[in-house]
């Protein structure tokens, strides 16, 4: 397999955003309150913190996580819930947009870093909404090519004796009962994402289903 090049992440990274915020550009109002796989989260405060590197400083971050206890998703959560009293949801939508070719990477996680955290948080948004989006396979590969076991303990989640198993992309994880489902789930199984029902087959299913 061929490792693409920045050049071409970062192409992807900016064809995701444009996608999400046309997408949310055209959401119905009530779809901006709607609960995510974020747990607490709605629609507006998944795409605050998503467009958070985009609207505040360095310095300004430095601050907010020093009123947090230097806990980053303290801080991230903070963030979000204040920012949704003062920017609107078109205003978020078109921030995303506009900034589709951004710079931003997440410490330690590079341009792959940047393009997980788009298309994570895009499923957290399109799941539980029930709304037919498939991330491009040549972006799935990208990110699950660049999940690891620390991903694993960061995010909590046991896999022990589950094997997970792509219906839709020539791609595995693990080993075991096999857990299927179409790729873009199982990328939100590895992230401690809890799924709608139907989404998943395999004993272990009921273990990552809401």
């Amino acid at each position: 397999m061929v490792t693409p090049t920045d050049t071409e992440i970062r192409a992807a990274i900016a064809a995701e955003r444009r996608e999400l915020a046309e997408l949310l550009t055209g959401l119905p109002a009530r779809q901006w309150d709607a609960g995510t796989l974020c747990a607490g989260w709605r629609v507006r405060e998944v795409v605050a913190h998503m467009t958070m590197p985009y609207r505040y400083s360095t310095p300004r971050v430095l601050v907010e996580l020093l009123k947090s206890g230097g806990k980053f998703n303290r801080m991230a959560d903070r963030c979000a819930r204040n920012d949704t009293a003062s920017v609107s949801a078109e205003e978020l939508a078109r921030c995303l947009k506009e900034n589709a070719n951004h710079p931003w990477k997440p410490p330690g996680g590079g341009f792959v870093g940047a393009l997980s955290h788009d298309v994570i948080h895009g499923l957290d948004i399109t799941v539980p909404l029930g709304l037919d989006r498939r991330v491009p396979a040549e972006r799935l590969r990208v990110v699950l090519d660049g999940t690891n076991a620390r991903h694993l303990k960061f995010f909590g989640v046991d896999l022990d004796g589950v094997q997970l198993r792509a219906d839709d992309l020539d791609w595995t994880w693990g080993t075991g009962a096999p857990l299927t489902g179409a790729a873009q789930d199982l990328l939100l199984v590895l992230c401690g994402r809890k799924l709608p029902a139907g989404h998943l087959l395999g004993a272990a299913s009921d273990r990552f289903t809401a």
